[in-house]
């Protein structure tokens, strides 16, 4: 993520400091130390791992030096990091949380939609904010997509990254396995049926199985990002059903949609209160295009010429000769 935003911000002339996730800051220090080992001069890339962050953060937001934040993170935080850039107006870009739909419709083929649900979901053990959320899925297909994913996710190999075949591993802390795990017990206990999974493992390590539940329109647990691998499912009786539905958030990052007419899933589409939308696909983050959301999932766009206008400036001169 850190060089979707060095990359743009290099090539518009900025010099930039550069504040990594405190649990994993390996890889920002290698791209730090790959851009000088490739001649980017000492100083123009600074890499900064403050504790506490809050108050660093605070501190340079009200340095008249800075004129740009990009931030990748909670929706809460970038609030915050909103209030406290107003001070001196410094321009923001955000991308902040998601609670991404997956919907499937009536026409949908069910094999092409699960598998596309595997990547949507399961990419980072679920762990993105781009992954599919809350699964709307229209009654006629539901019993078959609802079966064949279960059995997907079932299969999953659960272990750690170092172990031969694992396909998911743990979440990046206890703290956040274990909250992955009450949105599960809250759901059960307000009516969520499990299909797979939905129980912490014994032993050693921040791990959650592949879950996949059954719920109501209304559970909570379709209120959270959950940020693990959980597929709670609704079923729907009309494309217009599971558009309101799945607007029915405050986020709007990204959103899928499966159906086998084209021109259905366009208008599906376009009626999604989202900043993109992947149809008949489990992935659609490309550096060549705009990534970004809307409404309280953030603010700009990462990628393509929208990436790079967010560290630039338009300047109009009038000239009379």
């Amino acid at each position: 993520m850190a060089t979707r935003k060095i990359g743009p911000a290099l090539a518009a002339g900025c010099t930039i400091i550069l504040k990594p996730a405190g649990e994993t800051p390996l890889t920002a220090m290698a791209i730090v130390e790959i851009l000088e080992r490739a001649g980017v001069p000492k100083g123009v890339v600074n890499l900064i791992l403050p504790v506490p962050s809050g108050p660093a953060i605070a501190k340079m937001l009200k340095d008249p030096r800075v004129v740009n934040l990009s931030f990748t993170g909670s929706t809460y935080v970038g609030q915050i990091l909103l209030k406290a850039a107003a001070d001196n107006v410094i321009r923001c870009s955000m991308e902040l949380g998601g609670n991404a739909p997956f919907l499937v419709l009536a026409d949908a083929n069910v094999d092409d939609a699960v598998a596309g649900a595997m990547l949507a979901k399961m990419r980072n053990g679920g762990a993105a904010c781009t992954a599919a959320n809350r699964f709307y899925v229209a009654s006629e297909v539901a019993d078959e997509f609802t079966t064949k994913l279960s059995k997907a996710m079932s299969e999953l190999k659960m272990a750690s990254g170092i172990t031969a075949g694992a396909q998911l591993g743990a979440s990046v802390s206890v703290k956040e396995r274990d909250k992955i795990a009450s949105l599960v017990e809250t759901s059960i206990s307000n009516g969520a049926q499990i299909k797979t999974g939905g129980k912490s493992p014994a032993g050693d390590g921040a791990f959650y199985p592949a879950t996949v539940l059954t719920v109501n329109k209304d559970n909570p647990i379709l209120k959270e990002e959950i940020f693990g691998p959980v597929a709670p499912i609704v079923i729907t009786n009309s494309d217009e059903e599971a558009i309101t539905l799945a607007n029915a958030t405050e986020f709007g990052l990204i959103a899928y949609v499966y159906s086998n007419d084209l021109k259905r899933a366009i208008r599906t589409a376009e009626a999604l209160e989202s900043g993109m939308v992947g149809i008949n696909k489990g992935v659609i983050s490309d550096p060549a295009a705009p990534f970004g959301g809307v409404k309280q999932s953030g603010l700009g766009r990462e990628g393509g010429f929208a990436g790079i206008e967010e560290f630039l400036e338009t300047k109009y001169i009038g000239v009379e000769i």
